[in-house]
């Protein structure tokens, strides 16, 4: 890619051509998006570049697309769009990719200049619009103005705490032409991250805090992934003894199969985890912000434990839990700052105290009783861990959920002992995300095995993006939970509605045959004996296969906290026939 910048260096390009070079020049190699009138010169414009472009079905399947990509890779995720619906179709994309901190530039075309204001034919504020879903936007007129913006645009999405960012431009900014130079587009230098001295006050009083505390526990969230920090949390874990609980998007970060490892907390994490958070007299937040998902009622929120925040966005401490310590900065940099200044320790007692409160539950008694003719997600999701365990490849397995039932119980029942190998939808909880995020991540990682993991529901939202998966010839391994319901939404009825199931029973198409009408193999599941063979057969072939799995229609997520409850008030599963030591 530096030939084609050395080659086009200091010549008249078109804003368009200005465009692709840029993106050339900041690395990237993919871009999903959607043609159309505004945006049809940076079309014809990209046949001169080493861009390899992914046509979407729809243009919210570009926005997930290109946030699986960040994801995965850790790279920024591209998608672009035409004016007006093309523009608002990314709109659910960009809130999804801003809740969860993900690096991503959107580019989309608008009418011209001159038109501006008038509402010209597909013309909408698209910044206006996207204000607080962005972590900056711009509205770019003029071509010499395109590859400083986008240079601009590329280090605030990963500057920090990343976000996506959005760049508009008009059409005659892209038509127009000036002289293009990569080096001379270069923003200025980011502002400094705050560094934390080892002298610093705040730093003394984490280290003494830390040295003196004998239930601590540490909670593991997307920042870590984020910082790069997974070397650094380790080594301060075994250096203190200190267990480690995870956030839904922590999952991953610290291996799942680690004896300090205590799984998931929150709303459905273990219940030993949120136990061991509530009895804690020390709680060391990593990366993570305290959402509402993982502390339940605030005000029983671990009153016994004092609280050290370790976050790079200063506008999330004591945002929602007021803490006694706040470590503002790169994770990974403060970790390195504090690990010398802590003598080992070995004080075994607390994490044998939360180990014997395991029980039973901790070898989840649903996925090891014997088969009788029912079907649960949690058999699936389990039996997809065993497959990628028995092939050797579950570091090299990226599991792609949607938003549901099934989101929770991968993450009950999927040991994720690698970082980046769960790309899921945890601040907005977007349904449809999983397929065309999919997508993204094998682009990004094309020498894993990826697997979508999507409810009845949330499938057809996007399931448009069969043809894309085939259009790129990609072998993307689709496992449908089907239980004919919106199942988070049943679920809830059934506990706080006197099981009034509302407009949550979904009638479905045969997606087998609808697999079939797009060249994919597909298969019918309906016993847990048929799981394993079918899903070797799917990991182990060189196409996109689709399983539909008929589970259990009336099946919840346990252990659950029902709003407004405190971290240890959780709901019991009531169905005998699978109950287990943690019910």
């Amino acid at each position: 890619m530096t030939d084609t910048i050395d080659a086009i260096r200091n010549t008249t390009l078109t804003g368009s051509e200005i465009l692709w070079a840029t993106l050339v020049g900041e690395g990237v190699s993919t871009v999903f998006g959607y043609p159309g009138g505004a945006i049809l010169p940076i079309y014809d414009a990209l046949r001169k570049f080493p861009i390899h472009h992914v046509l979407v079905r729809h243009e919210q399947g570009a926005s997930h697309m290109a946030d699986g990509y960040a994801r995965a890779s850790g790279k920024v995720g591209v998608c672009m769009a035409t004016s007006g619906p093309g523009a608002t179709n990314l709109v659910t994309g960009l809130a999804t990719a801003m809740l969860d901190s993900i690096p991503m530039v959107a580019i989309t075309g608008q009418v011209s200049s001159k038109v501006l204001g008038s509402d010209a034919f597909q013309e909408v504020d698209i910044t206006g619009i996207t204000l607080p879903i962005t972590k900056h936007n711009f509205l770019v007129t003029r071509a010499e103005d395109i590859a400083p913006t986008v240079r601009l645009a590329f280090q605030i999405a990963q500057d920090g705490r990343p976000g996506p960012v959005l760049v508009d431009i008009t059409k005659d900014a892209q038509q127009a032409s000036c002289v293009f130079n990569f080096e001379d587009a270069a923003p200025p230098p980011a502002r400094p991250h705050p560094m934390l001295r080892a002298e610093s006050g705040t730093i003394l009083q984490a280290v003494e805090l830390i040295k003196n505390a004998k239930k601590p526990v540490i909670l593991a969230g997307h920042g870590i992934n984020q910082s790069g920090a997974e070397a650094e949390v380790i080594a301060f874990a075994e250096r203190m003894h200190i267990p480690v609980a995870s956030t839904l998007l922590g999952l991953g970060s610290f291996p799942a199969s680690h004896p300090l490892s205590l799984g998931m907390m929150g709303m459905h994490g273990e219940s030993w985890v949120n136990n061991a958070i509530q009895e804690a007299d020390l709680l060391l937040a990593f990366g993570m912000r305290f959402d509402d998902r993982v502390t339940g009622n605030l005000t029983s929120y671990a009153q016994k434990a004092k609280k050290i925040h370790i976050e790079i966005d200063p506008s999330e401490i004591n945002k929602n839990v007021k803490v006694d310590v706040a470590l503002i900065g790169d994770l990974r940099e403060v970790l390195q700052t504090l690990l010398p200044m802590l003598p080992a320790a070995s004080d075994a007692a607390w994490l044998k105290q939360i180990n014997a409160s395991k029980g039973e539950a901790a070898v989840r008694d649903i996925v090891n009783l014997p088969d009788n003719g029912h079907l649960y997600a949690a058999h699936v999701i389990h039996d997809i861990w065993r497959e990628a365990v028995a092939a050797g490849r579950e570091t090299e397995t990226i599991i792609v959920t949607d938003v549901g039932q099934h989101q929770m119980w991968e993450a009950q029942y999927f040991r994720h002992n690698a970082p980046r190998t769960l790309v899921t939808s945890g601040g907005l909880g977007t349904m449809g995300f999983a397929l065309p995020a999919a997508i993204g991540a094998k682009m990004a990682a094309p020498e894993k095995d990826v697997w979508v993991i999507a409810g009845d529901g949330g499938f057809q939202m996007t399931a448009a993006e069969l043809s894309t998966i085939v259009q790129e010839k990609l072998h993307i391994n689709i496992a449908v939970i089907n239980n004919g319901f919106l199942g988070m939404v049943r679920q809830w009825q059934e506990a706080f509605y006197d099981k009034n199931y509302s407009c949550s029973p979904i009638l479905s198409p045969d997606f087998v045959k609808l697999a079939d009408a797009h060249g994919i193999p597909a298969a019918h599941i309906t016993q847990r004996k048929e799981v394993t063979p079918i899903v070797t057969k799917a990991r182990t072939g060189s196409t996109p296969f689709l399983i539909n799995f008929a589970v259990e229609k009336e099946d919840g997520v346990y252990p659950m906290i029902a709003p407004g409850s405190a971290l240890h008030e959780m709901v019991r599963r009531p169905n005998p026939l699978i109950e287990t030591a943690e019910d």
